[in-house]
């Protein structure tokens, strides 16, 4: 079946979102040397623990470039590994509170960056615009979210 107008419609405005949002952020990322993944990888942590093997097949890296991409974010700080309470011999990784602090920042950033665009829009069409996007996003990772004592 082929696609109609509709279809066609929505994947052109996401491709132009994207665009856009990746444009700012890359540009967050750059200013504080960090790259997409990375800010992918900060992002995800906020309110998870993934364990190293869920967190390389969500990005979709090999597990030596997740491990080499976590081992520089170790070295400033911004990230730890640990054993996982569940299974001592999995790999879990953790956002330390230098880390969180960082991630704190490039929100407000972005946040910051995007509101001409997010300003154009009354709360009722932010929150339904949220609500409509939320079945195309990618599923989440294995290790439903949880807030986590700072």
């Amino acid at each position: 079946m082929a696609p109609d107008d509709s279809t066609d419609a929505l994947l052109d405005a996401l491709g132009r979102s994207a665009f856009q949002i990746m444009g700012v952020l890359t540009r967050i990322g750059a200013e504080h040397d960090l790259s997409l993944t990375q800010l992918r990888v900060l992002g995800i942590l906020r309110d998870r623990q993934p364990r190293m093997s869920d967190l390389a097949t969500f990005l979709g890296l090999d597990k030596s470039t997740l491990s080499g991409l976590i081992a520089r974010a170790e070295r400033r700080g911004l990230l730890a590994r640990g054993a996982s309470p569940e299974d001592k011999r999995a790999v879990i990784v953790l956002i330390t509170d230098a880390g969180r602090e960082l991630t704190e920042r490039l929100y407000a950033e972005a946040r910051d960056a995007m509101a001409p665009a997010t300003d154009r829009l009354e709360p009722h069409q932010r929150r339904q615009l949220a609500q409509l996007l939320e079945p195309v996003l990618t599923p989440p990772l294995p290790l439903a979210p949880r807030r986590l004592a700072h």
